[in-house]
């Protein structure tokens, strides 16, 4: 097998949950804003959500932007990170986060008794 002739997918997703450690506080709301505004600044299309963010786009800019979301918060003085991530991709079609949680809606609106 030649590694260097094998490509990452051309798009992905990933869900990652960064964690500060040894901050001394309970509370991760400023490294998680860092984390944001790198997200921002990269031009890739991301969702916040309670647990973690999901960022979209090529693999190796997805990767780059985790990445740079570790530096980041290492730069505002935490020592130590780490990061929980799931990654998908898909060669079959295009699908975006949006579309994977519209069609999952779509269906819970048209089965009666399925509740939210």
């Amino acid at each position: 097998m030649d590694y260097d002739s094998i490509r990452t997918p051309d798009a992905c997703y990933a869900d990652f949950c960064l964690i500060p450690v040894g901050t001394g506080t309970a509370s991760v709301a400023r490294e998680v804003a860092r984390v944001q505004r790198v997200l921002e600044a990269s031009g890739l299309k991301y969702t916040l959500h309670s647990a973690g963010t999901t960022v979209e786009g090529g693999w190796d800019d997805v990767m780059t932007a985790i990445g740079k979301a570790h530096a980041a918060v290492h730069e505002g003085g935490v020592a130590r990170v780490q990061s929980s991530v799931r990654v998908g991709s898909r060669t079959d079609k295009k699908q975006t986060a949006e579309d994977k949680v519209r069609r999952v809606e779509d269906l819970l609106g048209r089965d009666e008794g399925v509740g939210r």
